[in-house]
């Protein structure tokens, strides 16, 4: 692809619905200190074209999962790792998704919060039942350009409400619910709320935990990220890669203006609802008795816009979180159904993986739904920080595993699989402590354990990603350093060296991960047989026998029998060759934009 519609797709695939609902919800409660998550992922896109991606491109990798195998061998840290995705799919995509489309239906309907989930459940099935993926391919580059288009209208009027950003300085300080109790402190507007970088002990996000402690998650999802990494890979090559990173990293600029600052107008206008700061008055406004930050940004759609732009807005918020429910499902079903599913049965026929895959979805949907009352109650109510602060605790082991992988070429995989345990487990457990013992009340006392209540989340991942280094440094040490075809062409140093491994077959890229990977001596014909196997049930033979009861199940599961399941994409970018002119372009591009992100750090700071 050009340059342009891979910095579209970069910028589409990082900001949805949730990101609408969530910074608004954010910027309402506490100011602007979130959109440091926005300015810090615009150097990490830029890092991930100018440094992960050649390494990439190198290796010849398809899949960060390739990549692990390639670079460590093995398949415990790749399975390990398949894991991990899926718990992630759960606390931050699929409940955050249909929690935020339910607040918009909430807000325009004025539903009961897990009816108006069900109604999203249910139309989403149907949309994916009947358009699929191909749907959502073809309709994310449209609901992208509304959703643009709706945002920096809903922006003008925003500031035109409130008079400009100099109005929403003076009015954002005064916007405080009546029910709010005068003896306290709470539902009172923050007064550092101008400022990112905040008191390192005692603020909500402390400036060494923005500077240092984000830095990793960040690296994590722009540069190790399946969906982020082939949609760069797709480009025509490096130099456009590189282009696309650019224009995402200027779009990157966009959510404080589109999002952040218009849920503090929001504040501003509705302090009532937005602001409120009593538990029964929240629960009977918004069903959240910590606070309705959240309705910022619906409740702005809905009492600003014109009514033509207003349904819009409605409908491409809740088309664009179906399309990203469908995506998600389709992943996740990959994952469970290829890394796991076919580790436990090696010989289970398409059929048997796509009905457990959809299956597994359903298990997926029904414990996302059971979270979401766990995400109403985390953080103060603030989805975003709900967000980053699971991401703080399940993704920088991950993040210095590629790290180190990329650029130390004695990491071995001993190292890289304990350090990555090790990590994890630490994360976790700081999960289950933060999901026990509950932020309290703004008036009552705080009687949570030392780590959790002194040890911000930020700082948490600062620390957990020392662990890991040093467990993965110290193993490694202590271990056989890995082969040369692991580090030749796989690392930064060696992305130059001339293509001398003999492990890269093509029929590992086409077949499925766990019969690529067995070692057995029965690993050749059972392959031969489940694609034999294959192909006489599409032969025509047994499709003419189904009744229409089986015939419709099978539809319903994507076993129709349309046509072939595609295969895996292969990379587009097959040479690290650029034209010097453009290079030298893209390389001062990259200055300037550089140069931009840190006035606008030092501006807003």
């Amino acid at each position: 692809m050009m340059w342009w519609p891979v910095g579209a797709s970069l910028f589409a695939s990082n900001i949805g619905s949730g990101h609408f609902v969530g910074l608004a919800g954010s910027g309402a409660a506490a100011g602007i200190s979130v959109a440091a998550y926005e300015f810090n992922g615009l150097f990490s896109v830029l890092i991930l074209a100018w440094i992960f991606l050649p390494i990439y491109i190198a290796g010849q990798v398809t899949t960060m999962p390739e990549y692990l195998r390639k670079r460590f061998g093995g398949t415990r840290i790749p399975t390990t790792l398949a894991v991990l995705y899926l718990f992630i799919y759960i606390f931050t995509k699929i409940s955050v998704d249909m929690y935020a489309g339910a607040i918009f239906i909430q807000q325009s309907l004025h539903l009961d919060l897990y009816l108006a989930t069900v109604g999203l459940l249910a139309i989403t099935a149907l949309y994916t039942v009947t358009g699929g993926l191909a749907a959502v391919i073809y309709t994310d580059a449209l609901q992208t350009a509304i959703m643009l288009v709706g945002a920096l209208t809903l922006m003008g009027y925003s500031f035109a409400a409130v008079g400009g950003l100099e109005g929403l300085a003076e009015k954002y300080f005064l916007a405080v619910a009546s029910n709010r109790s005068a003896n306290s402190s709470c539902g009172l507007p923050r007064a550092d709320a101008f400022h990112i970088l905040r008191d390192p002990l005692t603020s909500d996000l402390p400036w060494p935990g923005i500077l240092f402690g984000m830095s990793l998650p960040s690296l994590w999802y722009w540069c190790t990220d399946q969906v982020i990494v082939q949609r760069s890979l797709a480009a025509k090559n490096l130099s456009h890669a590189k282009g696309g990173s650019l224009m995402a990293a200027y779009l990157k600029v966009l959510p404080l203006f589109m999002m952040v600052f218009p849920g503090m107008v929001s504040r501003v206008l509705f302090p009532e609802q937005v602001a409120c700061a009593d538990p029964d008055i929240c629960r009977k406004v918004c069903g959240n008795p910590s606070g309705c930050s959240d309705i910022a940004y619906p409740k702005l759609v809905l009492e600003i816009l014109p009514t033509g732009l207003r349904g819009l807005m409605i409908a491409v918020m809740v088309a664009a979180l179906m399309s990203s429910l469908t995506s998600i499902f389709n992943s996740a079903s990959t994952i469970f159904t290829m890394d796991l599913w076919k580790h436990l049965r090696p010989q289970a026929s398409e059929k048997e993986l796509m009905i457990v895959g959809r299956a597994f979805v359903l298990l997926l949907v029904l414990v996302s739904i059971l979270w979401i009352p766990v995400i109403q109650a985390s953080q103060g109510g603030q989805l975003f920080i709900y967000i980053q602060s699971i991401s703080s605790y399940l993704q920088p082991p991950v993040a210095v595993v590629f790290i180190l992988g990329c650029f130390w070429k004695r990491a071995s995989e001993q190292g890289a699989f304990w350090g990555l345990i090790l990590g994890l487990l630490l994360g976790f457990l700081r999960l289950v402590l933060d999901f026990v013992y509950p932020q309290p009340p703004c008036n009552q006392q705080d009687e949570r354990p030392a780590v959790v209540k002194d040890v911000h989340y930020l700082y948490f991942s600062m620390v957990l990603s020392a662990v890991t280094l040093a467990t993965v440094c110290s193993v490694s040490w202590a271990t056989a350093p890995p082969s040369r075809e692991m580090v030749s062409r796989l690392t930064w140093f060696t992305r130059h060296d001339p293509v001398v491994r003999k492990e890269q077959r093509p029929p590992a890229v086409a077949l499925p991960p766990a019969l690529s990977q067995n070692g057995t001596a029965e690993a050749g014909p059972q392959v031969v047989t489940v694609q034999d196997d294959k192909k006489e049930t599409q032969g025509g033979v047994v499709a003419p026998q189904r009744s229409r009861v089986v015939g419709a199940l099978l539809w319903l599961c994507g076993m129709d029998g349309a046509g072939e399941p595609p295969g895996p994409a292969e990379p587009s970018i097959a040479s690290l060759e650029e034209q010097p002119r453009v290079k030298m372009l893209l390389d001062l591009s990259l200055v300037v934009c550089m140069g931009c992100a840190v006035f606008l750090w030092g501006y807003f700071a």
